[in-house]
């Protein structure tokens, strides 16, 4: 009995969350900037430095870096500013990616 119970106060508490309320006024606006990374591709095979960082912000215009170390799960969520740069164990860039 005590688990029924506490299954539908989860549900109620998950319904709850999706009546559909307008978002806040007050809420942070979308960080402003494009990122391309297409001039970036190059840096693929070179090692993951504060000095590669920098070179790669200059390339693409991003606002922020996303680094995504191998074996990581990473949001999903899309940010037209950020740059996201993966490596492999020996800190060599494999992946270079916008969003």
């Amino acid at each position: 009995m005590k688990l029924s119970v506490l299954a539908v106060a989860a549900l109620l508490g998950v319904s709850a969350c999706t009546q559909g309320t307008p978002p806040s006024e007050n809420l942070p606006a979308m960080p402003e900037g494009s990122c391309n990374a297409d001039a970036s591709q190059s840096f693929i095979g070179r090692k993951a430095t504060s000095e590669v960082a920098a070179e790669l912000m200059k390339l693409t215009g991003a606002r922020t870096l996303r680094w995504v170390p191998p074996r990581s799960a990473v949001t999903m969520d899309y940010r037209a500013d950020r740059l996201t740069v993966a490596y492999d164990d020996d800190y060599t860039i494999v992946r270079i990616s916008c969003g």
